[in-house]
């Protein structure tokens, strides 16, 4: 299957695509730095771990998006306390995080199963 078909991949790639443009007009350049390379990560491990042959190779990659994930929910968080985004972009932005964890983690037990 190709991994861009994938529901999880594109909320993912959506949810990227979200944090850079929130983050464009950003001085901290640390900070913006670290969320965008988080958020990057989470559609690119998908993507990279579909690519793989074995089912076990694709939940390894599966996983690491997943903690990408918590990466960048966590740093949502920050930016809301911080004041670098609204309250309102943080609930939408931390429940896709989670939503897309969820998807990541049946994902990864299926395919553990099969190994």
């Amino acid at each position: 299957m190709k991994y861009e078909r994938l529901e999880v991949w594109q909320r993912g790639f959506k949810l990227s695509i979200q944090i850079y443009r929130l983050f464009t007009n950003i001085k901290d350049f640390g900070f913006k730095d670290q969320i965008t390379r988080a958020g990057l990560s989470v559609p690119s491990n998908i993507a990279e771990g579909m690519e793989r042959e074995s089912d076990k190779e694709k939940a390894r990659f599966l996983s690491i998006a997943k903690g990408s994930v918590g990466e960048l929910k966590t740093q949502i968080m920050i930016a809301q306390e911080i004041g670098y985004m609204s309250s309102d972009n943080c609930t939408r932005l931390t429940t896709e995080c989670e939503h897309i964890s969820k998807m990541l983690d049946g994902f990864i037990k299926t395919l553990r199963k099969n190994i």
